[in-house]
């Protein structure tokens, strides 16, 4: 919960510009288009987004000016709060209005369904949590948007690869904006020199970067007697297998597939298991099965005790003083590469998350939902360019930090990778969080990749084959 809040957080500060409301707070437009007090761009800049909605967008009048956002957030701007680009086009263009329905994070798929089966659907639902879809389309949540939103035009063109992950039973479910890294390898650059180690970035950009030299370096920096570790963090593991190009749960003509016994997959989890031999992991196992400090008195990064801790780029934007447990950022201590790619590939495989929205089973409104997604897409230039204002002005970040921003985010969409293990159902989102740590477990807990595939490929496979079969063509409630 905590991950998504800060992710969705630095995500918004990107693309939109606005105010959010809390996870489960009485904040927000609950029931009533907006007509918050928000501060609404320059004119010069409003005549500017006319000429691009002019030339790039449908400007038909809606005959349903107002769509429905059933969220635990608001996409409006909260009072005071700057207006975004695509929001303002979306208000000048077709006089549109976002109703914000508010629910909570716990409770958001039992009151989507409960509105659904009552006749009273919203809009539209955020997918960037990664855990809607595809269990949304296979319980009639949601409902394929290929009649609405022309994916196949030169607006959408950007973010065709990224629609195209999210295929299922022959429909595409979300209109994916854009492609967002879910993880990249955030490092310390004092820790760096100080043990006289080779810098990631350098190694990236020379194309070094590989898992023969991130072993390397794990090794050769860890010390468990001066609590010195190569790796620690919730999601190393998650994030070093995807860098084989193979997720664990995947989608392949529009079915799910369990990718455990995949040759790539396998040769990942090998090189985990000898990372874990090698003792380079913080040991969660005598640590109450917590991270160094579980985050709250620093992460061993900026302390100079980590050297890799891989997180999504939501971890590191934000003020100086919110990120100093990676390091001091205006002195240039912060930095962050792709994970390394394997030693025989010339790809850099960057797990991703979406930016994007669901449209919701009987939505009473996709013809403006489409209208707004397309507001989304013709201004994300503009949205970005106000992102980086942000990450220069507010964060502080240098110039090689928003390169390898820009560097990042351009492998994630160039060839999107999706891991579905969340978001089919919480028989397989249970099972998978024994699989995926499988080879990394302290403590003397770790297991060889083919002990796990023996002892867990059967469970998942019954799971996969439940989800594929059984389509409803009505939703329940959860």
């Amino acid at each position: 919960m905590k991950m998504t809040k800060r992710f969705l957080a630095g995500l918004f500060a990107l693309t939109m510009c606005v105010g959010m409301a809390a996870c489960g707070s009485d904040s927000g437009n609950d029931g009533e288009a907006s007509s918050v007090k928000a501060k609404e761009i320059a004119q010069e800049d409003k005549d500017k987004l006319n000429e691009v909605a002019q030339s790039k967008l449908d400007t038909t009048e809606l005959e349903n000016k107002t769509i429905r956002f059933l969220s635990h957030w608001d996409i409006n701007p909260s009072e005071g709060g700057v207006v975004g680009a695509d929001l303002q086009m979306f208000w000048d263009t077709y006089d549109g209005k976002i109703e914000y329905v508010q629910t909570t994070w716990e409770k958001r798929y039992q009151d989507l369904a409960k509105m659904v089966m009552a006749n009273d659907s919203p809009d539209f639902f955020s997918a960037m949590d990664m855990d809607g879809f595809p269990k949304g389309a296979i319980k009639a949540m949601f409902e394929p948007i290929d009649d609405y939103v022309d994916l196949d035009s030169e607006l959408w063109a950007p973010a065709k690869a990224t629609c195209d992950a999210f295929v299922f039973n022959g429909g595409h479910y979300v209109a994916g904006i854009q492609s967002y890294p879910q993880y990249v390898c955030v490092y310390n650059t004092k820790t760096i020199e100080e043990n006289g180690l080779d810098d990631p970035a350098e190694l990236y950009y020379n194309d070094e970067w590989t898992w023969s030299k991130f072993t390397e370096m794990c090794t050769e920096f860890t010390n468990q007697e001066e609590e010195k570790v190569g790796l620690d963090g919730w999601w190393y593991a998650a994030a070093l297998n995807d860098t084989c190009g193979v997720p664990l749960i995947g989608l392949k003509d529009g079915k799910l597939v369990n990718n455990m016994e995949d040759p790539k997959v396998a040769k990942v989890q090998e090189l985990m298991y000898n990372l874990g031999k090698n003792d380079v992991f913080f040991d969660r196992a005598s640590n109450n099965w917590s991270i160094r400090g579980d985050g709250t008195t620093g992460l061993g990064v900026g302390t100079y005790q980590t050297l890799f801790y891989p997180v999504g780029l939501w971890g590191i934007e934000g003020t100086p003083e919110s990120v100093s447990a990676f390091g001091d950022v205006e002195a240039g201590e912060i930095m962050f590469v792709p994970m390394p790619r394997m030693d025989d590939s010339d790809t850099y495989w960057v797990t991703s998350r979406v930016d994007g929205y669901l449209l919701c089973k009987n939505a009473p409104n996709p013809k403006g939902f489409a209208a707004y997604m397309n507001c989304r897409m013709a201004t994300l230039s503009e949205a970005d360019e106000i992102g980086r204002k942000q990450h220069i002005e507010d964060y502080k970040w240098n110039d090689d930090m928003m390169k390898m921003r820009d560097e990042v985010i351009a492998l994630c969409n160039d060839h999107p990778l999706y891991d579905f293990q969340e978001g089919v159902s919480e028989e397989l989102k249970t099972t998978m969080e024994t699989v995926r740590q499988a080879t990394v477990l302290t403590g003397g807990g770790a297991t060889t990749w083919t002990q796990c595939v023996e002892e867990k490929k059967a469970t998942v496979d019954n799971l996969l084959k439940e989800a594929n079969e059984n389509i409803q063509s009505e939703p329940t409630a959860e």
